[in-house]
């Protein structure tokens, strides 16, 4: 009996695994050539993937916009489609730091491990910022993910990750952050779907 639960897990880990890469190399190769490394960001799972050789490494769980899916300026929604880390923010700041316009100023936040709300949309620990690169759908006037300020960064509202909590960017728990940060280049592609 244990066998076939476990054959049936990994059975549907493996359809899960070739649907995600499925649907990146359905985005991707009508957009760009062959991409060997790549964060996928899935809105419907609220999970980020880093995929590397069509191999899922790592995955995590976040959170994008709790105001739905949208390129606009000041919409707060997250913006779809192939972006790259533009710059990256935070390798002296502590775990839980507090960043302000991308700098550390030596402030610790509160971490909220159920469904608080903090009193402001606070950034912490790390910050990926991303470059949309498809114009007229996250790259131009008024769409611009870059000048829209959308990051990968690190939340004090932990509780709420899993499901729509963010104003536009996409968050992640502190911890796993940090990790990702350790792991990603500037000019890695990310796409959000």
């Amino acid at each position: 009996m244990k066998l076939i639960i476990s054959l049936n897990i990994l059975m549907n880990s493996f359809i899960v695994n070739n649907s995600i890469i499925l649907e990146i190399e359905s985005y991707i190769n009508k957009k760009t050539e062959n991409v060997s490394k790549i964060l996928y960001v899935s809105i419907k799972r609220q999970k980020i993937f880093y995929v590397i050789n069509n191999e899922i490494i790592l995955n995590y769980t976040i959170s994008s916009s709790k105001y739905g899916v949208g390129n606009k300026e000041n919409s707060n929604k997250t913006p779809l489609g192939l972006h790259r880390i533009k710059e990256k923010h935070g390798d002296k700041t502590p775990l839980n730091g507090l960043l302000i316009g991308r700098v550390f100023y030596g402030n610790i936040a509160e971490i909220h491990l159920d469904n608080t709300k903090s009193s402001g949309d606070e950034i912490t620990s790390r910050i990926l910022w991303l470059e949309g690169i498809e114009k007229g759908i996250n790259k131009g006037d008024g769409i611009d993910s870059y000048e829209r300020y959308i990051y990968i960064h690190g939340t004090s509202e932990e509780g709420l990750l899993g499901k729509p909590a963010s104003h536009g960017c996409i968050r992640m728990s502190n911890k796993d952050v940090i990790d990702l940060y350790k792991k990603i280049e500037v000019g890695t592609l990310v796409l959000i779907l």
